[in-house]
C-alpha cells in the first residue's frame, strides 16, 4: 500500500485544506510573515483554551549580555488550591527554533495542566536567524533553573519536575535533560517528548519518504536548519543534534510521541531504541497515518485528543 493510501483522513483534509497552488512556499515568505503564519495556523486549528485556575505571565529576568529578559507563563490545574506545591512541567514549544511562540501553545498547555493535574510552565526562547545556536539551548536551560530557583514563590514542587515539549520543543527538553544529568541537577523525573528533533544531519530515510506534500518538507526543514546552525559543522554538536551525545545512560525516563508520515520520524525511533539500550524507560509511541505538527492541532486531528491522554497519562503516573 502507498504512503498516501496509508494517510490518516484527518490528516489528508488538513493537507488539501493548507494547500494553496501558486502560493509561495512557506521558507520564501519574509520572516515576520512566516511568523504570524504559523501563529494564525495555530490558532486556527486549537481546540478552544479551557479555563484553568491560574494562567499567569512572567518576565525572566536576565542581563543584555546574557541574552536579555525571557517570556514565560505559568499554569495552575482547574481545582487545585493555591497553597499547593504542584508537580511541573517545563514546556518548549515547537517551530524550527525560527517561529513559535508562547500565544500559540497557550490552548495546549491549558489542556495539560488541567488533564496531568501539574503545573505547567512554558518558556519563551530566542528564535533564529537573529539568534542562532546555542542561544535557544542556553534559554531553555536558563528557564529551567530559573523555575527551580523561584519554584516556592510559584507554587511548584522542585523534586517532581518534568521537561516536554514538541519538535524543536522536544529537541530543547532533550538537551535540557542531558545538560542536567551532566551538571548534577536539577533533578528531573520524565521527558515528554512529542515528534522531537534529535539529528539536524537528516541522514534517516524518512527524510526521503516524506520530502514533499506532508506540510514539513525538506525544504522547509533545511531552512530551519540553516538558520538556526548556519555554520554546517555546528549540526554535529550534540546540543544542536543530541543523537551524537556521547552517552545518554542516566536521563529520565521518556515518553516519545510521533507520528508515522512525518520527515523526522526515524529519527524519533532511533532515538527511543537509543534511550532503551542505555537503560532509560521509555515508552514510543507512533500515531498512524498522522504528520508532524498534529498534537497540538486538536481542531483538525481527531487523534490529538488520544495523544494528549497519552501524555497527560504518563506525566501523572510520573509526577503525580
Amino acid at each position: 500500500m502507498s504512503e498516501v493510501a496509508d494517510l490518516h483522513a484527518d490528516s489528508a483534509a488538513f493537507l488539501a485544506l493548507i494547500e494553496r497552488p501558486g502560493a509561495p512556499p512557506f521558507h520564501e515568505l519574509p520572516l515576520e510573515t512566516q511568523r504570524a503564519a504559523s501563529e494564525k495556523m495555530m490558532f486556527a486549528f486549537r481546540l478552544p483554551p479551557p479555563e484553568v485556575a491560574l494562567a499567569a505571565g512572567h518576565v525572566i529576568e536576565r542581563a543584555a549580555a546574557q541574552g536579555g529578559p525571557l517570556r514565560c507563563r505559568v499554569y495552575r490545574p482547574l481545582g487545585s488550591d493555591e497553597t499547593q506545591r504542584l508537580p511541573a512541567l517545563i514546556w518548549y514549544h515547537g517551530g524550527g527554533c525560527v517561529v513559535g511562540n508562547l500565544e500559540s501553545y497557550d490552548s495546549l498547555c491549558r489542556e495539560i495542566s488541567n488533564r496531568s493535574g501539574c503545573a505547567v510552565v512554558s518558556c519563551s526562547y530566542r528564535l533564529a536567524p537573529e539568534h542562532p545556536f546555542p542561544a535557544a539551548v542556553d534559554d531553555a536551560w536558563f528557564a529551567l533553573n530559573w523555575v527551580v530557583d523561584h519554584a516556592r514563590s510559584l507554587g511548584i514542587d522542585e523534586a517532581r519536575l518534568a521537561v516536554g515539549g514538541d519538535s524543536a520543543g522536544g529537541y530543547l527538553a532533550i538537551v535540557a535533560a542531558l545538560t542536567a544529568r551532566d551538571a548534577g541537577g536539577p533533578p528531573l523525573r520524565f521527558q515528554l517528548l512529542i515528534y522531537p528533533g534529535t539529528d539536524q544531519r537528516r541522514q534517516t530515510d524518512s527524510h526521503r519518504r516524506y520530502a514533499k506534500g506532508y506540510m514539513l518538507t525538506e525544504t522547509t526543514m533545511q531552512y530551519f536548519i540553516d538558520a538556526y546552525l548556519p555554520p554546517p559543522a555546528d549540526r554535529n554538536d550534540w546540543r544542536a543534534s543530541p543523537v551524537l551525545a556521547p552517552s545518554v545512560a542516566g536521563l529520565p525516563p521518556a515518553l516519545v510521541i510521533t507520528a508515522s508520515h512525518d520527515p523526522i520520524v526515524d529519527d524519533c525511533r532511533a532515538w527511543a531504541e537509543r534511550l532503551k539500550a542505555a537503560g532509560v524507560p521509555v515508552r514510543y509511541s507512533e500515531y498512524q497515518g498522522l504528520i508532524h505538527g498534529f498534537f497540538a492541532m486538536a481542531k483538525a486531528f481527531g487523534a490529538a485528543q488520544a495523544a494528549m491522554e497519552e501524555a497527560t497519562a504518563a506525566l501523572r503516573e510520573a509526577l503525580v
